[in-house]
């Protein structure tokens, strides 16, 4: 597994998949945070983060379908899938290798909004008037959130050789478990049940993190859909002996 995350981690590098992703990322974030007029901090007077965690999953929601579409999808594509599978390395240690390295991406672009963080930490008035409690469980759910996208993506990429395909299935499937089940339940069809189908999307644990305090169960939530993502990508990797 480490050999293959090595190798994911040198190929993003020694492209420009990771930098321009990153770039963009906080490029994205940046402009939602401090120029337009509409989220900007200065426009509002508090000193908080929230566009960034607003905004966040929509930068992730295509940034990282664009990281994962190639994991799998190129492999098919160049041939080098087979070999690959031959080699003595179990099917776990492939998904887990790929999807770590992937993962590892995601937290690297992560890690320079600290600054974002210092930044409004000083601006506050007093300096430090800003809740951090928050702040640090809306990281983890951010983290979280990208964690499942990016189980997504590499399933996606594992059921087809074409990338576009793979990066437009994620994208779906992204779209549909973080603000599609919502979206449903708002229909004037489901009754009582619609409440469950809202609890079933990702963005309501994502914002139930947001506000400061980590429920086990909201946590369990984003474990079990990666689990479950992962478990489909081993099912698929594993039809070739059927």
């Amino acid at each position: 597994m480490l050999s293959i995350f090595r190798k994911e981690i040198n190929s993003f590098f020694n492209s420009l998949i990771a930098y321009l992703v990153i770039s963009v990322f906080l490029t994205l974030i940046g402009l939602f945070l401090w120029v337009f007029p509409e989220s900007s901090v200065f426009e509002f007077g508090f000193a908080d983060l929230e566009s960034l965690f607003a905004y966040g999953p929509i930068a992730f929601l295509l940034l990282i379908p664009a990281i994962t579409m190639r994991t799998f999808a190129e492999e098919k594509r160049e041939g080098t899938m087979e070999l690959l599978l031959t080699r003595p390395v179990k099917d776990w240690e492939i998904i887990l290798g790929k999807y770590l390295s992937s993962l590892a991406l995601v937290l690297f672009s992560l890690i320079p909004t600290l600054i974002y963080y210092y930044s409004v930490y000083n601006l506050g008035n007093p300096v430090g008037n800003i809740d951090s409690a928050a702040v640090f469980t809306s990281y983890i759910g951010l983290f979280l959130l990208g964690a499942v996208f990016t189980s997504i993506g590499i399933f996606a990429s594992a059921i087809t050789r074409n990338q576009i395909v793979a990066f437009i299935i994620a994208v779906l499937l992204c779209y549909t478990l973080y603000d599609g089940m919502a979206r449903a339940a708002s229909v004037n069809f489901w009754g009582a049940q619609a409440n469950i189908l809202v609890k079933l999307g990702l963005s309501y644990h994502y914002e139930a993190l947001s506000r400061g305090l980590i429920d086990s169960r909201n946590v369990l939530y984003f474990l079990s859909i990666i689990f479950i993502m992962l478990l489909s990508t081993r099912l698929v990797l594993g039809s070739r002996k059927w």
